[in-house]
């Protein structure tokens, strides 16, 4: 199973804004879905879900976006795009891992990490990078193998550690680079007490061909964790996942049925396919 894998952000009403800002912000992008509830959209070639969701949840740089940037002029643009009315988290500037590096809160909250490099190293634009904090540092390297064993064809492309010389925990991930499938993810432990930890603001959508593949990631995923009204979940590291069908886009843009479809995953927590289709 090679299923597609994207984040989904959870806006207050304005998902629209925020779709249109970052088309604006990265090249070779582009909105392709807008509807009241869920605005699609694609960063270089990437797909990103924004959820018109309301106030509950914020954003917070317990995940973050890599992003690689191939020239010196790119990474200098987008840097100044994202910190008009954003913050930077570390200022952008010559680091021992980065000719020029820096990490941006844009205005919606989102973080973003620019780094000058080659796209081959990474393997694609943007990367979602995990920080695991608070109750969870510590176990990064414990996510990393829990994941890369629930879907297939993954591999972890390299762990760094902390050694005695730096100032977190010994032993404790110090940057991690780790594919899902198709898709790279990358993770890092921090101790220090920032005062945020994942929270639902950033989730992630596996698309699922079938029931079989649905019960598959919502069972192996869920174990240890919780689960939560439709399709969504939260795994035991506290990271949130969206366990959906393929087929939901296009019940949900059938005018006649989409009511029927949403009164009929309102009542549940695992998607159950074959009641979608009869909604």
């Amino acid at each position: 199973m090679t299923n597609l894998i994207y984040p989904c952000l959870w806006f207050n009403g304005n998902a629209r804004e925020a779709a249109t800002y970052y088309c604006a912000v990265f090249d070779h992008s582009r909105i392709i879905a807008d509807t009241p509830m869920v605005v699609n959209f694609e960063l270089s070639g990437q797909k990103f879900m924004g959820l018109n969701g309301g106030p509950e949840f914020r954003f917070n740089p317990s995940v973050s976006f890599f992003v690689v940037c191939e020239t010196l002029e790119e990474i200098d643009d987008i840097w100044n795009k994202l910190i008009d009315g954003g913050a930077a988290l570390m200022k952008l500037d010559k680091y021992a891992w980065s000719e020029r590096y820096g990490w941006a809160q844009d205005k919606f909250g989102i973080s973003w990490q620019l780094s000058y490099g080659r796209l081959e190293d990474v393997g694609q634009k943007f990367t979602p990078s995990l920080m695991f904090t608070g109750a969870q540092s510590g176990m990064a390297e414990k996510a990393i193998n829990f994941y890369t064993s629930v879907f297939e064809g993954s591999s972890v492309a390299g762990v760094l550690k902390y050694t005695k010389e730096d100032e977190d925990i010994e032993g404790h991930v110090k940057h991690a680079q780790f594919n899902l499938g198709k898709h790279v993810f990358m993770a890092m432990d921090s101790s220090y007490p920032h005062g945020f930890v994942f929270n639902e603001a950033i989730s992630f959508v596996v698309d699922c061909a079938s029931q079989e593949e649905i019960d598959y990631y919502w069972g192996k995923l869920s174990e240890g964790g919780s689960e939560q009204q439709c399709g969504w979940l939260k795994d035991k590291f506290g990271l949130s996942w969206q366990i959906v069908p393929s087929i939901l886009g296009k019940l949900m843009s059938d005018p006649e049925r989409s009511g029927r479809v949403v009164n009929a995953f309102m009542q549940m927590k695992k998607f159950d396919i074959a009641t979608l289709l009869n909604a």
